[in-house]
C-alpha cells in the first residue's frame, strides 16, 4: 500500500487554533472529523491514519512550534521510511488571496519560517507542498499580528469548503500524480453567491 506523510504546519496551543497561521492544523483536523478518528501524540507531533483508495497517509501536526517543523517532518519520514515524493505539506501563505491554493512539487520557502525548516532538515526543497492563501491585509510592520491573528467570522464560514478543496487536492496527488493534482487545485475558487438584495 502507498504511503504518505502529510504534514500540516502551524502552532499547538488553543491560543493558536483559529489563526491564520494554523491553517495546515485546520486541515488536517477537518480530515480526520471526516474519517472519524483521533489524533494521537508522538515524537515530535500528534499523527492520525486516514486511507484513501489503497493509500495510507499520516496525518502530522508537529509540536515543535511552526519555526521547527522540520524536526518532526524529518523525523516522521525516517520513521516511516518514506520516500521524499511521498511527503506533501500544507502551510498558510500570505503571498496569495484568501482561500486561493496553490499546490507545487517543489520550490523555495517564499518567506514562510516553517518551510524553511523542513527545507534546511531535509536538506531540500524537493517535497510538494500546498499553500493556503490567507491574503496580507495588513499595514506595514503588522505581519507577525497578522498571521498569528484569528480569523474573522467570513473567513471562518469558507473553512470547510477550503479544507475540502485541500484534501480533495491531496488525495488527486495520491492517486493520479502531482501533475493531475496541480491542474485540479491550482484553479481560481468559485466566488461565494452574492446575497446581496
Amino acid at each position: 500500500m502507498d504511503h504518505f506523510l502529510v504534514a500540516g504546519l502551524g502552532n499547538i496551543g488553543a491560543e493558536y487554533s483559529n489563526t491564520r497561521h494554523n491553517m495546515g492544523f485546520m486541515v488536517l483536523d477537518a480530515w480526520a472529523k471526516a474519517s472519524n478518528t483521533v489524533f494521537q501524540s508522538g515524537r515530535y507531533g500528534s499523527t492520525a491514519e486516514v486511507s484513501f483508495k489503497g493509500r495510507k497517509f499520516t496525518l502530522l501536526k508537529p509540536s515543535t512550534y511552526m519555526n521547527l517543523s522540520g524536526k518532526a517532518v524529518r523525523y516522521w519520514m525516517n520513521e516511516l521510511k518514506l520516500p521524499m515524493e511521498n511527503l506533501i505539506v500544507v502551510s498558510d501563505d500570505l503571498n496569495i488571496p484568501f482561500g486561493t491554493l496553490r499546490m507545487r512539487k517543489n520550490g523555495s520557502a517564499g518567506g514562510h519560517n516553517g518551510l524553511t525548516n523542513i527545507t534546511e532538515m531535509l536538506g531540500t526543497q524537493d517535497y510538494a507542498r500546498i499553500r493556503v492563501g490567507i491574503g496580507n491585509n495588513f499595514n506595514r510592520g503588522g505581519q507577525v499580528d497578522y498571521v498569528l491573528g484569528e480569523l474573522d467570522e467570513d473567513e471562518m464560514k469558507q473553512m470547510p469548503e477550503i479544507c475540502d478543496r485541500v484534501i480533495s487536492g491531496i488525495k488527486a496527488f495520491a492517486t493520479v500524480g502531482p501533475d493531475r493534482a496541480m491542474n485540479v487545485v491550482n484553479t481560481r475558487p468559485k466566488p461565494a453567491p452574492d446575497t446581496t438584495v
